[in-house]
């Protein structure tokens, strides 16, 4: 359902100059492409976050709940509805409880991954170093149970707090979400059955005291590697890919497949880590489509394997 006049004005006056209508979702998203969103809102706290998610969901307005868009392709079209970023609502971390053997840090879901991690080093607490330079924020890596070889979120979530499209929200433990490789999914009697409207609003970590000395050391090692094999510099929504459940990584299959490089349009697939599709000459949403099409038709006829999508795709 398309905003009409009177939603218009009623979003003009409550969100004020935290609102923009036909915004460009390229300057949204770490791909750099992605068409309008009908509007794009940046609520300023909890309190406009929860009554922007009810009024949407009373009058049947679709809404999209974005980070940092680092592990989304909108498409050229755009998106119909509300784009809703957490970015200024949802940003703080603090310690929550103290012992002698863990310690539980609350991370809003809009705070930045690197500044999660940042904020455990500081504190001499071990356990996010796995996240180490994976963008993004904390609400789309629990979304995404991101992670490398070194672990992942449900590793370490203790608990989620939601808000749900009514306007209320509830504390979810770990026990009850379903984590998988790159995954997260949660029964859906939890969210009462409304699990593409509900909202992250923050997790809850055990991290551990460490040697902070060790743990700074480890990081500088960490993000020594991940320069090394992964291209800085472009805009990339990181691996599009998954890797599959056995035999060759996705980059791997690419390569293999004599990918590497290929271009469309201004979409290509970086000689570095045939993995990451970068937006090298001004692309669009389209090139990497195209791009993306090309890569899971070659690789299913080669290797008789179904690439399956890490990045998310929307738009109308």
């Amino acid at each position: 359902m398309s905003l009409d006049s009177d939603s218009i004005k009623w979003l003009e006056r409550r969100f004020k100059h935290n609102i923009k209508f036909d915004e460009p979702m390229s300057r949204h998203t770490s791909l750099r492409v992605g068409g309008p969103a009908e509007a794009f809102v940046t609520p300023e706290n909890v309190e406009d976050l929860k009554t922007l998610v009810k009024w949407s969901w009373d009058r049947g307005l679709a809404y999209l709940i974005i980070g940092k868009g680092t592990n989304l392709l909108v498409k050229d079209t755009g998106i119909h509805g509300i784009a809703i970023a957490l970015t200024k609502c949802l940003k703080t971390i603090d310690q929550t409880d103290i012992n002698t053997d863990e310690v539980i840090v609350t991370a809003m879901a809009g705070a930045n991954l690197k500044t999660l991690c940042a904020y455990a080093l500081k504190q001499g607490l071990g356990g996010m170093n796995f996240a180490l330079g994976i963008p993004g924020t904390v609400g789309g890596g629990i979304i995404m149970n991101a992670g490398t070889s070194h672990g992942s979120m449900e590793n370490v979530l203790k608990s989620i707090d939601v808000l749900l499209p009514e306007g209320h929200t509830r504390r979810i433990k770990k026990e009850a979400l379903d984590f998988d490789y790159r995954k997260l999914s949660w029964i859906p009697e939890l969210t009462d059955g409304h699990l593409d409207q509900t909202v992250i609003l923050d997790g809850r970590f055990r991290l551990c005291p460490s040697d902070p000395v060790a743990l700074k050391k480890t990081a500088r090692e960490i993000i020594r590697t991940r320069k090394q094999r992964q291209p800085i510099g472009w805009p990339s929504a990181g691996c599009f890919f998954k890797n599959p459940v056995s035999g060759k990584t996705a980059g791997q299959l690419i390569e293999m497949a004599g990918l590497k490089g290929k271009s469309v349009g201004g979409a290509e697939i970086s000689s570095k880590h045939a993995n990451f599709f970068i937006n090298r000459y001004n692309a669009s949403a389209a090139d990497f489509l195209m791009l993306v099409d090309l890569v899971e038709k070659a690789v299913l006829e080669k290797f008789n394997v179904h690439l399956e999508r890490e990045v998310k795709i929307v738009g109308a």
